[in-house]
């Protein structure tokens, strides 16, 4: 790190972005060899962030964003389970939606296109608990309080529910054949109270749906029955 910061401020910014040119094209070797490296993404991040500061004067277009989607894209085609990978391609998405100053159905497009299509395809294996983590932080688009911070910021509610709607229906078919995985029950709790609030009221059949979904939670998860009966209570107590 001293000697490629040194490279910055001693060497022409020419002879400067090669040494870190190298210093990627390490980084990629070392993540073909261990992919989820949660270091290694964050090392990547803040290398071609110094790429990208060193660009040449008369470039007009600094971003490396589009590239690296294609790397972090290429990625999570060679490891599903690649969380860090996942995260790295959100973050990159919206910064790209952001350059091209991209309008509302164009961000929808990618949030059907690129986003939704993906993990549902991904969750072909949803026993894999890395791509319910990337779920769970796509679901954030439909949350009102979090949406301004998401690719879909400008979603009207009914959108919202919506999405939440399918996103529901998709979910619920994944439990022909896979009754036994808690995630599925957790993510269709997680998207049914996340409508709630949408809407802002719980219809009685949502609240049947969680209670039996948190039955099932209670036998496949023993470890934090605690949390389920808990959890279970204040739902009854609420409403």
């Amino acid at each position: 790190m001293w000697v490629l910061d040194e490279a910055k401020r001693l060497l022409p910014r020419a002879v400067a972005r090669k040494f870190w040119q190298e210093e990627l094209a390490l980084v990629g070797k070392m993540l073909s060899l261990d992919s989820r490296n949660f270091h290694g993404w964050g090392y990547r991040r803040f290398v071609v962030e110094s790429l990208e500061n060193l660009a040449p004067e008369d470039q007009e277009v600094r971003s490396m964003a589009q590239g690296e989607f294609e790397y972090a894209k290429k990625m999570i085609g060679t490891n599903l389970s690649n969380f860090s990978a996942w995260h790295y391609r959100t973050k990159l998405i919206q910064r790209l939606l952001s350059e091209r100053s991209a309008s509302d159905e164009t961000r929808k497009k990618m949030l059907d296109d690129a986003e939704l299509e993906l993990i549902h395809r991904a969750l072909c294996d949803p026993y894999d608990q890395s791509l319910w983590f990337y779920h769970q932080n796509l679901m954030c688009t439909f949350d009102p309080s979090l949406s301004d911070q998401t690719m879909a910021p400008n979603l009207s509610n009914d959108e919202r529910l919506e999405y939440l709607r399918k996103e529901i229906d998709e979910i619920q078919d994944m439990l022909d054949g896979a009754e036994d995985c808690k995630y599925i029950y957790q993510a269709l709790i997680d998207c049914t109270l996340l409508a709630t609030k949408v809407k802002g009221t719980m219809p009685s059949t949502d609240k049947e749906n969680i209670l039996s979904w948190l039955s099932e939670l209670k036998k496949l998860d023993p470890l934090r029955c605690g949390r389920w009966l808990d959890f279970e209570k204040s739902l009854c107590a609420d409403v």
